[in-house]
C-alpha cells in the first residue's frame, strides 16, 4: 500500500526538517513557533471511537474545509504521503506531508505528519484524540514550524495565526463529527 501512496509525486521528496517525531517524543525543538491546543470532544466510548476514526481516516480535515489526497490509504500510516490543501483554484496552497507516525491503542488515537518539499512550512504537526479516566474526550493539536517559503516569511505573525485558527477549526469540526 505505501507503494501506491507514494506515487502522487513523480519525484521522491525528503522531510523538510530534522526533528523527526519530536510531536511524539518531546520536547518540541527550539527554532520553530510552537502550538499546542486542547479542547474537550465529548464524553465517552462511542464518541472516542468516533473522533479517532474521523481523524486518522481524513474525515475530520476534509470536514472542515480542507481538501486531502492520500492516494489509497484509508487511514493515516506512518510512510503515507498526503497532499492537504486549501484555497480557490489557481490560488489554492498544497501542503505534501508524510505521516511520521500513528498510534491506535485503547485510550489514544491520532497521528503526526510532517513537511515534505514544496510545502510552505517546515515542520510537524500531530493530531490525537484521548480518552480520559472520567470518559471526557479530548483532542489535541501539537505543531512545531516555520516558514519555508518567501511568501510564508513574507507573512510574518499571520501565519501562526492562522494556524492556531484552523486548529480551533479542527477541534469544533471533530466535535460535530463525533457526536451526530
Amino acid at each position: 500500500m505505501t507503494r501506491l501512496i507514494r506515487s502522487l509525486s513523480d519525484t521522491p521528496a525528503a522531510l523538510t526538517y530534522p526533528e523527526r517525531g519530536a510531536t511524539l517524543s518531546g520536547p518540541l525543538p527550539t527554532g520553530y513557533t510552537h502550538l499546542h491546543l486542547t479542547v474537550p470532544v465529548g464524553h465517552g466510548p462511542a464518541v472516542f471511537a468516533a473522533a479517532g476514526e474521523a481523524v486518522t481516516g481524513w474525515r475530520m480535515h476534509r470536514a472542515s474545509g480542507t481538501r486531502v489526497r492520500a492516494g489509497s490509504a484509508p487511514r493515516a500510516e506512518p510512510g503515507v504521503r498526503v497532499e492537504v490543501s486549501a484555497g480557490p483554484g489557481p490560488l489554492r496552497l498544497r501542503a505534501p506531508c508524510e505521516v511520521i507516525w500513528a498510534r491506535y491503542e485503547d485510550r489514544r488515537t491520532g497521528f503526526a505528519y510532517g513537511t515534505l518539499d514544496g510545502h510552505p512550512e517546515c515542520g510537524e504537526e500531530s493530531f490525537v484524540v484521548d480518552l480520559h479516566d472520567d470518559g471526557s474526550v479530548w483532542f489535541t493539536v501539537t505543531a512545531f514550524s516555520r516558514p519555508a517559503r518567501w511568501y510564508s516569511r513574507l507573512g510574518g505573525p499571520v501565519g501562526p495565526a492562522l494556524q492556531h485558527a484552523y486548529a480551533r477549526r479542527l477541534g469544533r469540526t471533530l466535535e460535530r463529527l463525533a457526536t451526530d
